[in-house]
């Protein structure tokens, strides 16, 4: 009998905690954007334009991130895997000049491809709302937002949802 109580605690204990990381993780994605993705054109790091709405076959990883961000250096190869097999274009934010940004991806070797929003006085993050850093947007080939994530996520997570928005 008391086995059964604890046993039964602890499941309470267990349901309140994933009560409590789910609100929290509504609470911090309550103001991202939603709905039809906002365009926007931009040149990378390589010199290449890109603009979001140009025809898509699969979804693109649009993740905005920045040099000075913990979390986005732990998630960074992440990022950087998904890269190999999906479209992905990543948006860094306050990470200084083009020149210290191409420095930082040769210094962490990293390939995938770069906006400086610095140079575009931050329209794009400010298009999608982004207040903190990394977040992670899956847009499917009709520029609908499929998914936002806030925070670190994992590869396998991001490939899932990359899976599950080509559908």
């Amino acid at each position: 009998m008391a086995s059964s109580k604890k046993t039964y605690r602890r499941l309470i204990e267990i349901a309140l905690i994933i009560i409590v990381l789910i609100s929290v993780r509504f609470w911090v994605q309550r103001d991202a954007v939603s709905g039809m993705a906002p365009d926007f054109q931009a040149l990378t790091l390589k010199g290449q334009t890109f603009s979001l709405y140009e025809e898509k076959k699969r979804p693109i990883l649009v993740h905005f991130w920045a040099t000075w961000c913990r979390v986005c250096k732990l998630e960074q190869s992440n990022i950087d895997n998904i890269a190999k097999d999906y479209p992905v274009i990543t948006i860094a934010i306050k990470s200084g000049s083009n020149d210290e940004l191409l420095t930082f991806l040769q210094d962490e070797n990293l390939s995938f491809n770069v906006i400086n929003d610095d140079n575009n006085n931050f329209s794009i993050s400010h298009k999608y709302k982004v207040k903190g850093v990394p977040v992670s947007y899956i847009i499917n080939e009709k520029n609908e937002i499929e998914f936002v994530e806030v925070g670190y996520t994992t590869e396998l997570g991001l490939r899932l949802r990359m899976w599950w928005a080509s559908l």
